[in-house]
């Protein structure tokens, strides 16, 4: 029986992601006794076009290029994965779209940029195919594509943790550093994955996993408020890693006077 095909596409972003599979170590060549890995620039592994039973994606859709690239990979997969911050939700990348493209970033940020050939807005792999299952995070960890393999296997969709990370702290037996050093943390309303790895050594969690089940994101711009944190940086808060999710970005543009992000020209 032939073991089933899986591809790994790499979309704008700084290859994070990609290495959870790599840092599996071991554990990587025991599962390629299950899967016959095709494509995976990251290891050496060149054949984009083959069609697969999954397909993990990384990266957010920043030009025309990677638009048309993401409509041929989702035809020839059975199953599309998008992994990390980047293919969920847009990532840092996203933050431009928080201005204007081309006065706001491209003209001060490269010396000719006139070369530059992108879109206006960075997105998520979402906003353009059907996406099967996400995992979430910046990067994502191990563990999570080992279980989503397995369980694509066994025939089960993947388990959906969007759990709040202060559920997985009070596993983990951490001291909630909001509570007991007044240190604003993105806790409450980000979902769990991470370990707590954050809190864990007792600095405030950043929202790396992106937003979690039903966030109350106004409870926690109106506590940031109360432990000093002005506007803005109640506003830097959410829009960080992942500040295209729809439930950071409309608790960030929120917190700001104005009602938008501040750019070169206010």
């Amino acid at each position: 029986m032939s073991k089933p095909l899986v591809a790994v596409h790499k979309f704008s972003s700084c290859d994070g992601c990609q290495l959870a599979f790599l840092n599996l170590g071991p554990a990587l060549l025991t599962l390629t006794e299950q899967v016959e890995i095709r494509h995976f620039l990251e290891a050496g592994l060149d054949d984009p076009e083959t069609a697969v039973e999954i397909a993990f994606v990384e990266g957010s859709i920043s030009t025309d290029e990677e638009l048309a690239r993401i409509q041929r990979i989702r035809a020839q997969s059975k199953t599309l994965i998008s992994i990390g911050a980047c293919a969920t939700s847009g990532g840092l990348q996203a933050l431009r779209n928080l201005g204007d493209t081309e006065s706001d970033w491209r003209q001060a940020i490269y010396a000719q940029p006139e070369y530059i050939r992108t879109l206006q807005h960075a997105t998520p792999i979402k906003d353009h195919v059907k996406v099967d299952f996400e995992l979430w995070g910046c990067p994502i960890n191990s563990q999570q594509l080992v279980a989503a393999i397995r369980s694509l296997l066994f025939g089960v969709p993947p388990l959906e943790n969007d759990a709040k990370l202060c559920l997985e702290c009070k596993r983990q037996q951490a001291v909630c550093v909001m509570v007991t050093k007044g240190t604003p943390c993105m806790g409450p309303v980000t979902r769990a994955g991470c370990g707590a790895l954050c809190p864990r050594f007792g600095r405030d969690c950043y929202a790396c996993y992106g937003p979690g089940e039903n966030p109350n994101t106004d409870a926690l711009a109106a506590r940031f408020s109360g432990l000093g944190l002005l506007p803005d940086a109640i506003a830097r808060r959410f829009l960080l890693i992942n500040s295209n999710a729809p439930a950071y970005r409309d608790a960030g543009l929120k917190a700001l006077p104005s009602g938008r992000y501040p750019t070169q020209h206010d």
